[in-house]
């Protein structure tokens, strides 16, 4: 291959992340013994850990899990391994060694949580596969007539997708086709261009929030939370917490973007945006009606929503409505889809991982791990006396809002997080439910870098998407994190409170 072509096919290579280039004069291979550098590395944090561990008189099981926990996260961090081969391999070696047993083990995949999943995503492929969301979402973006307008409008709309779509990184997909039509649109605006770029992924990650569903890791927290206290959340009080959290915190995602990346002039340029736009995305003339198939999915994601809403009133299990649900949304003659067709769109890698970290978190809270754990990262703190709950509050913010910089996926920071947090909270007079939600929603801040989400990471530049470069997210974090640290412990303070959520139990 010449240079020239090779050249070439670097510069058509569809990027989601970085390209980790050296710097000048280093080698362009990374030596083939950092990674034996990292694994002794980690062994010896390992013993370390098992070491203190073992002065601190905890049990053999403890101390088990204890050295299981520290190395998943170890390889979470530094292994090129696939996070959900590291959580599977953690909870296998606490069931060989004995901290968990194998009705726990296979017991976490048939667990609710994972049917409530499989049963919304099934209903997710049917809304994607009627072009559902997409015609909803042109309908409504071709009203705007400003920028400001149509940024606000668009977070809106997804905004309601929280409730249709039970992942980030689905809802990401679903996104990316109406911005690149709207991409299209306003190709001679790049200032916009960036600014939607940068504010559609933030949306969707800051919106999850609303909704028990909006991210596998809130429904770990709910069970590691049911687990110590005897009680998770239930559908309606997420919703009540996350929703109003999740709406002040997108349109502020959304304003920022727009006031970076766009200046004054370009803000105050009148836009049109027409409907032909969407065709394409839509999979129809946006101003038809919506068609029969639609009509029967829109009314199957209504009812299902209203059930687990009301489920106070009937006592169904959500995961057996979010499966009756999915049997309707791919019945024959009522469907969008078929069921083999939605299954294939189900992310069972990430479900096994959910039942893997399960594991790991039902170990670290029964066997005292999470516990010993707790004082050795939080004693400081309960030294402080009155002052120790409200550190601890801006230490749980701050924290998990950071914990993005070393474990990438949104799931493993909660699994990793939550059950110290809850062990901690009692001690330092601070409410373990309200601990675990505010820990939950401040992991939602992905922004740094680009590989730090999957939604950031479709959005990035590349030759198919005129997306952002790493230099506007770090602009963009550098302004957001203060705002989202503030905004969370306001919540926290104030509104939660208010909402029955108090810190103070």
């Amino acid at each position: 291959m010449t240079a020239q072509r090779r050249a070439d096919v670097e510069a058509t290579e569809f990027r989601t992340v970085p390209r980790r280039r050296p710097p000048a004069g280093s080698p362009a291979r990374e030596p083939a013994w950092a990674p034996l550098l990292a694994a002794i590395a980690g062994i010896l944090v390992c013993l370390g850990f098992l070491a203190a561990a073992a002065a601190g008189d905890l049990g053999r099981d403890a101390l088990i899990t204890l050295v299981v926990f520290v190395a998943a996260i170890w390889m979470w961090v530094f292994a090129p391994v696939p996070d959900t081969y590291v959580a599977l391999g953690a909870a296998v070696a606490l069931v060989v060694t004995g901290p968990i047993d194998t009705e726990t083990f296979t017991g976490t995949l048939g667990d609710s949580v994972i049917w409530l999943l499989v049963g919304s995503f099934v209903i997710a492929a049917a809304v994607t596969a009627s072009g559902l969301s997409a015609r909803i979402a042109a309908r409504v973006l071709t009203v705007a007539r400003t920028p400001r307008q149509l940024m606000h409008l668009l977070t809106a709309v997804l905004l309601v997708t929280t409730f249709a779509i039970p992942a980030t990184s689905g809802r990401a997909a679903l996104a990316l086709p109406v911005f690149l039509a709207l991409a299209t649109v306003l190709r001679h605006r790049p200032q916009l261009v960036l600014a939607f770029a940068v504010g559609v992924p933030s949306v969707i990650l800051f919106s999850a929030v609303g909704s028990l569903l909006g991210a596998g890791a809130h429904l770990i927290t709910s069970e590691i939370v049911a687990t110590a206290t005897g009680e998770g959340y239930h559908f309606v009080q997420w919703l009540i917490l996350g929703l109003p959290l999740a709406v002040v915190w997108s349109h502020l995602a959304a304003e920022i973007a727009l006031t970076l990346f766009a200046d004054r002039t370009e803000r105050r340029t009148p836009l049109t945006v027409p409907a032909s736009a969407f065709a394409e995305t839509a999979g129809a003339d946006v101003r038809g009606p919506l068609s029969a198939a639609q009509r029967r999915v829109l009314g199957v994601l209504a009812a299902v929503v209203v059930l687990w809403c009301t489920e106070a009133l009937h006592g169904v299990d959500p995961a057996v409505i979010a499966v009756l649900g999915a049997l309707l949304a791919t019945a024959p003659r009522i469907g969008a889809t078929t069921l083999p067709a939605a299954a294939k769109t189900i992310p069972w890698t990430l479900l096994l991982f959910m039942a893997a970290t399960l594991c790991l978190g039902i170990a670290l809270t029964t066997t005292g791990a999470s516990a010993w754990l707790a004082g050795l990262v939080f004693d400081p703190v309960r030294s402080l006396g009155t002052a120790a709950g409200a550190v601890f509050l801006v230490l749980t913010v701050v924290v998990s809002l950071l914990a993005h910089l070393m474990i990438q996926s949104r799931s493993a920071r909660s699994a990793v997080l939550v059950p110290i947090i809850v062990a901690t909270a009692p001690a330092v007079g601070v409410d373990a439910a309200a601990a675990a939600f505010l820990s939950t929603a401040a992991a939602g801040f992905c922004h740094t870098m680009t590989s730090s989400a999957k939604p950031m990471a479709v959005f990035a530049a590349s030759e198919t998407v005129p997306g952002y470069r790493p230099e506007h997210l770090l602009r963009y974090s550098a302004v957001l994190a203060p705002l989202s640290v503030a905004l969370l412990l306001a919540f926290a303070v104030w509104v939660w409170p208010q909402l029955g959520l108090s810190p103070t139990p």
